[in-house]
């Protein structure tokens, strides 16, 4: 699984015309997932994403995460995210993940998230065509791979 993880002050998604996710301070997250991602895959990264310290404490040093500071979290899937483009110029999806083993796991990394925040978070709808937006805050992006176990 790979994860863009943005530190925002604020994002929303629209999935089909229909606003599903409104959020102030916080996370937005986008997740793409492979044919070859478990749960445990998902739980790492539900855990790293929670617990990573990237909002500043009061001496500006990034040192709280999003749970420390209240803040709420927004995942949106994307399967562009595993995509090559070693060859030619038409980025070939074929790593990402299908539908059938997609979704289920999208489903189990949203309640993993909720689990690890100890809150329920917002999401867009899963191979919906969705409109985000963002004010990323910092700006701050991380890039988190499940397979690296860093």
């Amino acid at each position: 699984m790979r994860a863009v993880v943005q530190r925002v002050s604020q994002s929303s998604v629209i999935a089909d015309g229909v606003q599903t996710a409104s959020i102030g301070r916080g996370l937005m997250v986008l997740v793409g997932i492979t044919d070859a991602d478990t749960q445990a895959d998902a739980d790492y990264l539900a855990g790293k994403i929670v617990r990573m310290r990237i909002f500043d404490d009061e001496a500006g040093v990034m040192n709280r995460s999003v749970a420390d500071v209240g803040g709420d979290i927004t995942i949106v899937s994307q399967f562009t995210l595993h995509a090559s483009t070693a060859k030619g110029n038409r980025p070939s999806y074929i790593r990402a993940a299908h539908r059938d083993v997609a979704i289920p796991l999208y489903e189990y990394f949203l309640k993993a998230v909720e689990r690890e925040l100890g809150l329920g978070i917002s999401a867009g709808i899963f191979g919906a065509d969705m409109k985000v937006s963002l004010v990323n805050d910092g700006p701050v992006t991380i890039i988190i791979d499940s397979v690296l176990k860093e």
